[in-house]
């Protein structure tokens, strides 16, 4: 077998071992149980006691939905001003500028809602000061809110009958003490003593080969850079993200980061099964989402490896796969694995270029975002999966000709209306943005935005309409890489993406809490020969099925229009 792909196989398996027993431990954490991380009771103790927070004082899923947002209003008006300003602020040895208000909305924005789109280039667009205090501490808290919420769902099915679902405060203050603070510092630890930077000195400068002087940005990035992957966001502290040697530096650290960034979302898989004691359909979810990720993935890999079909008729070797836009430290097989994972996970770091992936690369890179519940981001991926398991039970129980039901509880018109309107606000927005976006480009020829549309693109026909369509999915599903032939630091780019990202990020959140909140509120019922079973093979099997043929109905004639026309006209 290919060493590349043992690789893959490899990582993937290591980040089996550390998940599983991580999701056992976070049940116990979230329950209340005994664990070895106890000692840190007095730490939390002061700052509940600091905040005035009663964590005895349980919530119903609004009083906890409330909080989420108003904690996440003040965030984003503390780090707008901070990032207009950062020029006036200390730790600036490199004299950074401070941003446009325009830019500044978008990359506050992008932070808070866990995506980190970044339409600015890392060491040359923000201090180190703002790198540390506003986005970094964004990628903790941000982290947080979406663990947080999932623990609220999780809550509401627990017990048979209830509207206390805990206290939000206290799951989001154990979320940065008992698992991301103690990962960060594992995973910097390991990134600082391979390579990456950990000074606050400014540029360094050495000779190249050919005798150019080259001013090389470093900082204290080894921090940065382990919570980017551990908390699903993806920014990267230098510009090329995970290609940067800096930020990456050999193959150890890239499967450290790629273990990382999938960990916690499969860990909050099983941390349900356990925490409401449905193990068994905790793993028929996860075994859901495994198979959709093999769906992306393998054809993601046969595209990579396979190389390039226009260079191979000229005559040109592609045993070493498409290595355009690769690093030649990893090779095609492990960018592959890696592009799957940050769509999928919706972490958004790269350690290739995805726009210079081939095209049918692409289309699975952008399917993966589109679907955004196979693992998805910290909580929330199981929140989105959530809603398309309500509309497989609804649409279940009227096969069989039953009331629909979920662990006990009757799933009725106001729980289906929700979900639809989760189910179908994600097409709304990729779909309605993308069509915006391409009306401006094809019809404005002024600077009407800040910069002419017709410079957005650097390459022009359907790839450039997928570099559009891959920008406003990224927003969507917050996840933060991009098809970077796009040119989006101007203000219709900051503005759009940064409504879609709002959006895009708290409408999929409170919709399924508002779901679980409800059905956790009814009255218990017990299960019967009758009682449709939803940790069965042939319901998730059935859940599979409302996925991707909903997905496909809605993205379908985009993806035609972008990587697949691309992918047809390559070939003739």
């Amino acid at each position: 077998m290919n060493t590349e792909l043992l690789g893959v196989i490899a990582t993937y398996l290591l980040t089996l071992v550390i998940a599983i027993p991580l999701g056992r431990y976070l049940a116990k954490v979230f329950a209340g149980e005994k664990v070895w991380t106890d000692f840190l009771k007095p730490l939390e103790a002061g700052i509940f006691k600091l905040s005035g927070i009663n964590t005895k004082e349980e919530m119903n899923w609004k009083q906890a939905m409330k909080a989420l947002l108003t904690i996440n209003l003040v965030w984003l008006i503390y780090g707008f001003f901070v990032l207009i300003y950062q020029d006036k602020l200390p730790l600036n040895p490199d004299g950074n500028p401070g941003m446009s208000p325009d830019l500044s909305f978008n990359t506050i924005i992008s932070f808070v809602v866990n995506c980190n789109l970044q339409h600015y280039s890392g060491e040359s667009g923000v201090t180190y000061l703002t790198q540390h205090f506003v986005l970094m501490f964004l990628q903790f808290v941000s982290t947080a809110t979406g663990i947080a919420a999932s623990v609220i769902f999780f809550k509401a099915f627990r017990d048979r009958t209830t509207e206390r679902l805990g206290n939000f405060w206290e799951f989001f203050v154990k979320s940065i003490t008992r698992l991301l603070l103690p990962l960060s510092l594992l995973v910097g630890l390991i990134l600082a003593f391979n390579g990456t930077p950990t000074s606050y000195e400014g540029k360094d400068q050495y000779i190249s080969v050919q005798g150019d002087t080259v001013n090389v940005s470093r900082g204290p990035a080894a921090g940065f850079i382990a919570i980017k992957h551990l908390g699903t966001n993806g920014g990267g502290w230098f510009g090329a993200n995970s290609t940067h040697p800096l930020e990456n530096p050999n193959y150890l650290t890239g499967v450290v980061e790629l273990v990382s960034q999938c960990i916690i979302p499969f860990a909050l898989v099983i941390t349900f099964g356990y925490f409401i004691r449905r193990r068994k359909l905790s793993w028929m979810i996860f075994g859901v989402m495994t198979i959709g990720m093999l769906l992306l993935l393998i054809p993601m890999l046969q595209s990579e490896l396979g190389g390039n079909p226009a260079l191979a008729k000229m005559g040109i070797s592609q045993q070493t796969g498409a290595m355009e836009g690769k690093e030649v430290r990893f090779g095609p097989a492990i960018s592959a694995y890696w592009s799957t994972m940050t769509t999928i996970i919706s972490t958004g770091s790269v350690n290739n270029m995805h726009d210079s992936t081939m095209p049918m690369s692409g289309t699975w890179q952008l399917l993966g975002m589109m679907i955004n519940s196979f693992f998805g981001g910290c909580g929330v991926g199981l929140l989105n999966y959530f809603v398309y398991l309500i509309i497989a039970v609804f649409i279940s129980g009227l096969m069989v000709g039953r009331t629909p039901e979920f662990l006990g509880h009757k799933v009725e018109a106001r729980e289906v209306k929700i979900a639809a309107l989760i189910a179908l606000l994600s097409p709304f927005l990729i779909l309605a943005g993308t069509a915006v976006a391409s009306y401006v480009f094809t019809t404005h020829g002024e600077a009407a935005w800040a910069v002419q549309p017709k410079s957005w693109l650097n390459n022009p026909g359907f790839h450039g309409f997928s570099e559009m369509l891959y920008e406003i999915t990224s927003s969507n599903a917050n996840n933060g890489s991009g098809f970077e032939g796009l040119a989006d630091n101007n203000v219709f780019w900051n503005v759009s993406t940064g409504i879609v990202l709002m959006f895009g990020r708290f409408l999929p959140i409170i919709g399924p809490i508002a779901i679980a909140g409800l059905l956790g509120a009814k009255k218990y019922i017990p299960e019967s020969a009758g009682t449709l079973k939803t940790d069965t093979l042939t319901f998730s099997l059935m859940t599979l099925a409302v996925i991707i043929v909903l997905n496909a109905l809605s993205y379908f004639p985009a993806l035609t229009l972008g990587p697949l026309a691309e992918y047809f006209t390559m070939l003739k």
